[in-house]
């Protein structure tokens, strides 16, 4: 997995229907996507180094950052422009792809080798104050 610039690889679990949706969501922002599916994601997780607790459903990669989990276009956007030093992302349930129901605030996290910081709050799909 070596997501270029712009280019997201996305790792899900075969017949994901929330995962489906996040990749939706991507394309539908203008991202190009290319989805492999895998039966154990535990391997490609504990290559990229993506702490055991942030485990979500689906791993991607994205300009040499990890995005774990629903984390909105926006949020990779500016991933992209900023380029912070920690390895990764990760947004948890409530964002795209994950819809339905009365949306839940989530925070989007910076994660890597210097710990972790909370970069983005988003209700849904927005973003929020």
């Amino acid at each position: 997995m070596n997501g270029a610039e712009g280019s997201v690889i996305v790792v899900i679990r075969p017949n994901c229907g929330c995962c489906s949706g996040w990749v939706r969501h991507l394309k539908d922002a203008n991202f190009a996507v290319k989805v492999e599916e895998t039966t154990s994601l535990h391997g490609v997780r504990s290559r990229l180094g993506v702490p055991s607790d942030l485990a979500a459903c689906h791993t991607a990669e994205v300009g040499g950052y990890v995005l774990e989990g629903h984390v909105p276009a926006a949020a990779v956007r500016q991933l992209l422009e900023k380029r912070p030093m920690p390895s990764g992302w990760r947004s948890p349930v409530g964002s795209p792809g994950m819809e339905g129901g009365v949306p839940d605030k989530y925070e989007v996290v910076l994660f890597g080798a210097s710990g972790r910081q909370m970069v983005m709050r988003f209700i849904g799909g927005d973003i929020a104050g």
